[in-house]
């Protein structure tokens, strides 16, 4: 992300560019952006693209970029959800400096402020209830009603709000209301409420306020008061911009924001609603918000994806105003691009079967040599143990196989990945008819990869010997949910979104893996350690992304 020159920004073909270039007028390093997070949740992927897109477009035009948390919602706000947020922010490669905010940190301001709204005859307390609120509002064909309270005083206005601030009202006994047009298309127009009663203490400032102000009058007043220059947001508030030009004007700011929306990001056989999110956390349905399978941050964290894998996702996808829904294999086609020259190609056992090679010498065997990644020779290589007793996939075995199985099956030859050929001799099943044990007999003029009279096999299978093998624990992950045209919220669960594999087998090397380690697992995926589940007793490695897609680039 990094500044471009002035010649070079008419040639962005982004809409929200096209807008600030007819800002700035060839002006660079005067654009001011800003994400605006509510602690109520943890990010999700939708949070990333417009993380991304507030930052990389401030850093194009040499402008600033803040970090503000609108913590107007006390009710189902944590510190443990600012936390998180600056963590995945971090991790995303953001840098708002020194430049972070609270919406909490503008309560004075904010209130003082509704005081001149309601001098200017703009504002005024209510006492209809929410329903009554509700259905004074009117419908979209036809026009509100005014309430009853419209025409107060402002004598007495300023009295009762005071009052409201000062605790002497009961939650949901009075509002105040921006005083615009009941008549208005524009049902957001129709005198929204601008301060609710709410007696909760708030994590940032205690119990010194019972009256908090709602989103859509904390939002433009706090862009106005930060000098943000554009104004970043969703297309659902497409219909809220005249409310939010309102309050900037009303209250006579110089420099007044612009605010341009953008499509929000939905995946395929994805969940991303916040309120769905902590249905699953708190039925315990899933394993916290950093769960490998949720769109999180943290969860794709924990799984493994990389930040330049998600920044390199949005990129494609670019920004537009029409919202689509992205089939989750693009995504994981940028991960798996991302990993594939930077993960060492390792082998690892997930369904493992002994194969004993009857005829090689007993003992403690001898090295192999292997490439740490076949795509990047500057990995270089390591030295991977090799014995008499191996451990394979349950699945490269088969005792009656059809004619185009190239794996081990009775009388067939194979290959070991970076070692001999094998034959499959006999095999042991226990009484239940399960093969507990492969037999076979090896070349020993075959670990150049061919046999001395030039012969060659059709398949190869991966390894792991067993003396030196390490026991882990491998989680692969399915979609938590699919989308589901007849069900009633478009989504069916899938009870299977998660496959345990208690038993495995590693090579020995990766009982040195670091948290941030990612590996390719020969044929299997990609493979992360579980940073929260693992222990140096037991490692727990979690699937990235599998091998294969049925994406395909161009698609």
């Amino acid at each position: 992300m990094e500044n471009r020159s002035e010649s070079s920004l008419s040639e962005t073909g982004n809409f929200i560019h096209a807008y600030i270039n007819e800002d700035l007028e060839g002006r660079l390093n005067q654009v001011h952006t800003r994400f605006p997070p509510e602690p109520n949740g943890y990010l999700h992927i939708g949070h990333a693209k417009a993380i991304t897109l507030n930052y990389s477009i401030a850093k194009m035009y040499g402008g600033k970029f803040n970090l503000r948390f609108d913590d107007t919602n006390p009710a189902k706000e944590d510190t443990e959800y600012v936390e998180s947020i600056i963590r995945d922010i971090k991790w995303l490669g953001a840098d708002w400096e020194d430049r972070l905010y609270f919406a909490s940190d503008y309560f004075e301001q904010f209130y003082e402020m509704a005081i001149t709204l309601i001098k200017k005859g703009k504002a005024f307390v209510c006492d209809l209830t929410a329903e009554e609120i509700r259905q004074y509002r009117g419908t979209l064909n036809a026009p509100g009603k005014e309430s009853p309270y419209r025409n107060r005083t402002i004598e007495e206005n300023l009295d009762l709000f005071e009052r409201m601030k000062n605790g002497e009202f009961p939650d949901g006994s009075r509002t105040l209301r921006a005083k615009i047009d009941m008549s208005s298309p524009n049902i957001n127009m129709r005198d929204p409420v601008i301060y609710r009663i709410a007696k909760i203490p708030h994590h940032r400032t205690g119990d010194k306020w019972c009256i908090y102000p709602m989103y859509d009058y904390a939002h433009p007043l706090e862009d106005a008061i930060e000098g943000i220059t554009h104004s970043l947001c969703s297309m659902e508030f497409e219909d809220h911009r005249p409310l939010y030009d309102w309050f900037i004007n009303e209250l006579d700011f110089e420099l007044k924001p612009r605010q341009i929306e953008f499509a929000k990001l939905y995946l395929t056989n994805t969940i991303v609603g916040k309120r769905y999110l902590k249905a699953l956390v708190d039925n315990k349905e899933v394993d916290g918000w950093d769960d490998p399978r949720l769109a999180t941050l943290s969860g794709m964290r924990r799984r493994g994806y990389t930040p330049e894998a998600l920044i390199d996702f949005l990129e494609k996808i670019g920004v537009s105003k029409a919202n689509s829904k992205v089939d989750y294999s693009f995504l994981e086609y940028c991960v798996r691009d991302d990993l594939k020259l930077r993960s060492k190609v390792v082998m690892a056992v997930l369904d493992p079967v002994k194969l004993v090679i009857t005829n090689y010498p007993e003992g403690e065997g001898e090295y192999v040599t292997l490439e740490n990644n076949p795509e990047v020779p500057e990995m270089g290589t390591r030295e991977v143990p090799f014995s008499r007793e191996l451990y394979i996939e349950r699945s490269d075995f088969m005792e009656d196989a059809p004619k185009k199985f190239h794996r081990l099956t009775p009388g067939q030859e194979v290959r070991l990945k970076g070692a001999y050929f094998v034959t499959c001799t006999d095999f042991v099943k226990d009484e239940n008819g399960n093969v507990t044990e492969i037999h076979g007999t090896y070349d020993p003029q075959t670990r150049s990869g061919s046999g001395f009279d030039g012969r060659k096999v059709k398949g190869t299978i991966h390894w792991v010997s067993a003396p030196h093998a390490l026991k882990v624990t491998a989680r692969e992950f399915d979609f938590i949910v699919f989308d589901d045209e007849t069900s009633e919220n478009g989504l069916r669960k899938n009870p299977d979104s998660l496959k345990l594999y208690e038993n495995c087998y590693v090579e020995p090397s990766l009982k040195e893996a670091a948290v941030e380690d990612r590996f390719q697992f020969m044929r299997n995926g990609y493979f992360c350690i579980d940073y929260k589940l693992s222990t140096p007793e037991n490692l727990v490695f979690n699937e990235v992304v599998a091998l294969k897609s049925s994406y395909k680039p161009g698609n």
